[in-house]
């Protein structure tokens, strides 16, 4: 695994020179996130502040400035989010310097998320609540467009999977037939959700911003209330049930350790009403939208375990075909439980 990159002591002094935090108490590395966009808690006696600079591939301005726009209209709505400081001589949310950016964030003391109830109905409340508060917002800068559902890459990261595998003598213990089978059959849930989802009339429903990244590790918790919600350079334009059904998903899914033979095939069914529930207590979900969440779920779980293992033959450090496999069981529970899964959801 690589190292995670680190500010030197020359770099650190110049960028800190450009934020007005007072005198500076203490300086500590906070590894947490992405390695190669190393962060330091800043405690001085304006307060605590975290420091990032931004990774390679994540630092083109304009894209910078959207995401920045976008926060800092909702901190002037009162969204739980950390609030940017802006530099010293011209209040700007980012720091350009010698080829990099670098961002200046209030540092908000929370937790992770307990798995709660009460924790995942908040979770739902707040994405209702991003969601509202976003409904008629008109960026300065353009926002990146389309998201897993019905997604062209999904289909062509299937075909890549076999050669990746091949190149990287993955699937050693396994026959062909069996990863084929597999890869058929995601391929086949994918299409057939995406037409149902189609079929329902979604590419005729508003678009606007989401976040298209509502999930636990993106989020800090304090007395099984959301505290702070972070990460928004995945915000877009799509419409919101996407976003609404991707967040079902991350807050109600059951996984386990690295061994994938051994995550359980059904998801948490009190989360997933808890979430939903929080968020139509906020903003009320359409029948319509109600009856795609869990075809969109099945998209969501195909696309997001298949990019990545056809580009690196693994998921994370899990095996790739061992992933797809937990893969297809999930995603046969939820064509089983399709019809029932919002039976116990009042309206």
């Amino acid at each position: 695994m690589a190292e995670r990159e680190r500010l030197g002591i020359e770099e650190l002094a110049i960028v800190l020179s450009h934020f007005d935090v007072g005198p500076i108490q203490s300086i500590k590395e906070f590894p947490r996130g992405s390695r190669r966009a190393p962060k330091l808690l800043i405690t001085a006696t304006n307060g605590q502040f975290l420091l990032k600079r931004r990774a390679k591939g994540k630092d083109d301005p304009f894209k910078v400035a959207f995401a920045h726009a976008l926060q800092l209209f909702l901190a002037s709505k009162q969204f739980p989010l950390p609030h940017l400081l802006g530099t010293r001589t011209d209040n700007n949310s980012m720091l350009q310097w010698n080829g990099a950016v670098y961002e200046m964030f209030e540092y908000i003391r929370g937790g992770p998320y307990d798995n709660s109830i009460d924790s995942t109905a908040d979770a739902g409340k707040i994405l209702a609540l991003y969601h509202r508060l976003l409904r008629d917002y008109t960026p300065e800068f353009d926002p990146p467009v389309g998201s897993y559902h019905d997604a062209i890459p999904i289909n062509t990261g299937i075909d890549q999977i076999p050669v990746t595998f091949d190149r990287l003598d993955k699937t050693r213990n396994v026959s062909q037939d069996q990863v084929n089978a597999t890869l058929a059959f995601l391929r086949d849930a994918y299409i057939q959700a995406a037409l149902k989802v189609n079929a329902a009339g979604l590419r005729d429903w508003p678009i606007q911003i989401v976040h298209s990244d509502w999930h636990p590790g993106n989020m800090l918790f304090l007395n099984s209330r959301v505290v702070a919600v972070i990460d928004y350079d995945a915000a877009r334009l799509q419409q919101r049930v996407i976003d609404l059904a991707n967040g079902a998903l991350q807050f109600s899914i059951l996984g386990g350790k690295e061994d994938p033979t051994t995550w359980p095939d059904h998801m948490d069914e009190q989360r997933y009403q808890a979430f939903v529930r929080g968020y139509d207590g906020i903003d009320i979900i359409s029948d319509a939208e109600l009856e795609v969440i869990p075809q969109l779920m099945i998209e969501a779980l195909v696309a997001e375990s298949v990019l990545p293992i056809a580009a690196t033959g693994s998921f994370g450090r899990i095996e790739g075909y061992g992933f797809l496999q937990m893969i297809e069981r999930k995603v046969r529970w939820i064509q089983g439980r399709a019809s029932d899964l919002n039976a116990q959801l009042s309206r």
